[in-house]
């Protein structure tokens, strides 16, 4: 492509998106939602962890079904001035294969949410693997939206995991479905530190 022509189509493209920037007016906290069955529904959600401790914001982490307190964002993100980092589960369903001691890991886990939820001096909450325990029936739908919808005005709150259900996807601002097309693990590669863990 001719320089001319270039510098053409990056005006056109420039005026449209100063456009669109001009036009995004309102300021408020967003609900984002990252599903799908492909990797990096949680590294999305902690990649906004170290953005927002860029701009010294104070951030609160909830990992429900996770048991595990070796993973490279807690070790790291979880030592951060500003922080709150709760590791909620008893390990995978698939691990405990006790479903009423799941219900109660859930509804213990969803009380320190709620605390997150209700405090207006964080800028971000992540309610990471989230979307398990409604699927699952641990906690209840209803609530957990009314919590969400509760939450103070200029909060933000980043949900993972897969198949978010519909009352999370209508109440979402952004909404991700993250793909999968191919994973190592299927290919017989353990879970890398740094990479998975």
């Amino acid at each position: 492509m001719p320089d001319e022509q270039h510098r053409s189509r990056m005006a056109r493209k420039k005026a449209v998106v100063d456009a669109a920037i001009a036009q995004a007016d309102q300021d408020k906290g967003l609900l984002l939602v990252l599903t799908g069955n492909g990797k990096g529904k949680s590294s999305s959600a902690f990649g906004m962890v170290a953005r927002s401790l860029g701009y010294g914001h104070q951030i609160g982490v909830a990992q429900f079904l996770k048991s595990r307190r070796d993973t490279g964002e807690e070790l790291f993100l979880g030592q951060q001035p500003g922080v709150q980092w709760h590791v909620l589960g008893d390990g995978f369903t698939w691990d405990t294969q006790n479903r009423e001691a799941d219900i109660a890991s859930a509804k213990r886990g969803w009380e320190v949410a709620q605390d997150l939820l209700k405090d207006a001096s964080l800028h971000l909450v992540v309610l990471d693997e989230l979307t398990y325990l409604l699927n699952y029936g641990y906690l209840d739908e209803t609530q957990v939206c009314a919590d969400l919808a509760a939450r103070p005005s200029m909060q933000h709150v980043v949900v993972t995991g897969r198949a978010a259900p519909s009352c999370l996807l209508e109440l979402a601002d952004t909404v991700s479905d993250i793909a999968d097309i191919k994973h190592a693990f299927r290919a017989g590669v353990r879970a890398q530190p740094g990479i998975d863990l």
